[in-house]
């Protein structure tokens, strides 16, 4: 999980916040670097294509199993869309460049969720906290050899030079997935009744050639299904509360984070203070959050560990709006700011992690994961692009405030979390 971590992170700043710094010193303009952020929804989306995932095996690939197979043709999709990245030149055509990252996300998105359901299914429950630090881990390894490494090999080398080595990179990954072994997770026997019953439901009553009915009833049984299994396994009353804590348990740091460099830099610290405190410094302190986070959930639960980075990342949001008021702060603020913040993110994260995936039913591991991942990203997205307007009207103090005040909702859901009776894991094969 270290090494597929790695794999996963990898792509991210490459399509987006790397790319960032390459088209500027192209000469795009500042508003087409903004539309290049839409790339990144690739990320939101990848429920919509997570049931194929999931669900249809690669014919030439069979022989390494649904989930490595996926993982081992997302990784070379990304490879290729690196190469094609680093052969690019932006100032040419910009539009060419975004379509390229644009495919290099959708493979970087595809590999997640293979890589989700095969963290799920390796393991059981009881290890999941131990899996998410681990992955955790190589993805913020990832984001400094993606961010940092690859700034300094474009400082020294050039542009190209720097994507075809972080396109080098992806043989992590990929000698990664042909080393493991497929994890064995089928139907179970319940999953199996359910989907019995609906091609029994298409047979009887629906009067449509074999092909069609065979193709709805697949259909039903790779998207449909995964919602109705987890309310039947859920019911309305837990179910809901659930999906409720899952769309808001991220607000507090997703809407304050994206404000994070240009309120740095607005607080007159130099570009390379930010990177040493913020992109190094910061990572560790995220990591060391992930490495906590593992140890907690083993300890007193995934409940507890999610209150705990809660708890941190608020206090995170309330220091920063104190921190807003100083005039001509240190370093050692941005320090301390940087502190509470990543190390309550690295908990939050990876606690939110093993949550959602102690969550899932191994039948439908991909489509469910990646409904989470959808549920929670794209009201924290949207929220969080009307950072600049709160900003601009009211000044940073009251904002991070709005940030503290935001995950309220969430806490109130954790508590009635660590209410609830401890239930049975979802069956395995």
């Amino acid at each position: 999980m270290l090494f597929l971590g790695f794999s996963a992170g990898l792509p991210f700043p490459l399509v987006l916040t790397t790319l960032s710094a390459r088209l500027r010193q192209a000469g795009i303009d500042r508003t087409t670097i903004g539309f290049f952020s839409l790339v990144g929804l690739a990320y939101s989306f990848k429920y919509f294509w997570a049931p194929v995932v999931d669900r249809l095996p690669l014919p030439l690939l069979q022989r390494l199993g649904r989930r490595r197979s996926w993982m081992l043709l997302a990784q070379c999709g990304i490879a290729a869309g690196l190469v094609l990245m680093a052969l690019h030149n932006p100032a040419a055509d910009a539009l060419h460049m975004a379509w390229l990252a644009v495919f290099t996300a959708f493979c970087s998105a595809t590999q997640d969720i293979a890589l989700d359901a095969y963290r799920i299914e390796a393991v059981g429950e009881e290890r999941q906290g131990a899996m998410a630090a681990a992955y955790q881990t190589g993805y913020q390894l990832a984001l400094i050899c993606a961010g940092a490494g690859a700034l300094h090999a474009a400082a020294t080398g050039g542009w190209t030079f720097s994507y075809l080595l972080m396109a080098g990179c992806v043989a992590v990954g990929l000698l990664t997935t042909l080393s493991i072994a497929e994890p064995e997770a089928q139907l179970n026997r319940a999953t199996l009744a359910q989907e019995a019953r609906v091609i029994a439901f298409l047979e009887g009553s629906a009067h449509w050639p074999a092909g069609l009915r065979n193709a709805v009833a697949w259909l039903i049984g790779a998207v449909v299904c995964p919602f109705v299994d987890f309310f039947s396994r859920k019911g309305l009353r837990t179910g809901l509360p659930i999906l409720a804590l899952i769309v808001t348990y991220r607000l507090n740091y997703s809407t304050m984070g994206v404000a994070a460099n240009p309120f740095y830099i607005d607080m007159g610290y130099t570009l390379d203070q930010i990177a040493v405190v913020s992109k190094v410094y910061g990572v560790l302190m995220t990591l060391a959050g992930a490495l906590l986070a593992g140890l907690l959930v083993k300890r007193i639960g995934i409940a507890r560990t999610l209150l705990s980075g809660w708890l941190l990342l608020t206090v995170a949001n309330l220091f920063y709006a104190y921190f807003a008021t100083l005039s001509k702060p240190g370093t050692e603020w941005l320090a301390a700011a940087v502190s509470f913040d990543n190390i309550g993110n690295g908990i939050a994260g990876t606690a939110f992690i093993a949550y959602m995936s102690s969550l899932t039913n191994t039948a439908y591991t991909a489509t469910q994961y990646a409904l989470f991942g959808t549920l929670w990203s794209l009201p924290a997205k949207s929220i969080a692009s009307q950072w600049g307007r709160i900003v601009d009207a009211f000044g940073y103090p009251p904002f991070f405030v709005y940030t503290a005040l935001i995950g309220l909702p969430s806490l109130l859901l954790i508590f009635w979390l660590m209410r609830q009776p401890a239930s049975p894991a979802p069956a395995r094969a």
